[in-house]
């Protein structure tokens, strides 16, 4: 296994962390009563999610696609 492809785990495992991280936070009581009078969750909890989206589908692309075609061909 590649370093890139080992290093696309790591990111895919901290991306799914960071979104249960952010799940569980919109559940707390500031973040209902935020979700309550403004609609939508709090800051922290949307950046949590949002990296954890962005982060998983970045590690995922890293190690479906990571070093392909590194080969030397003389």
């Amino acid at each position: 296994m590649s370093q890139q492809r080992i290093i696309g785990a790591v990111v895919l495992i901290v991306g799914i962390a960071l979104l249960i991280v952010g799940m569980n936070a919109s559940h707390s009581v500031a973040d209902r009563a935020s979700d309550f009078w403004t609609g939508r969750f709090t800051q922290a909890t949307t950046w949590y999610i949002v990296g954890g989206i962005a982060a998983g589908i970045v590690g995922l692309l890293m190690v479906l696609f990571g070093a392909r075609g590194t080969g030397t061909a003389k």
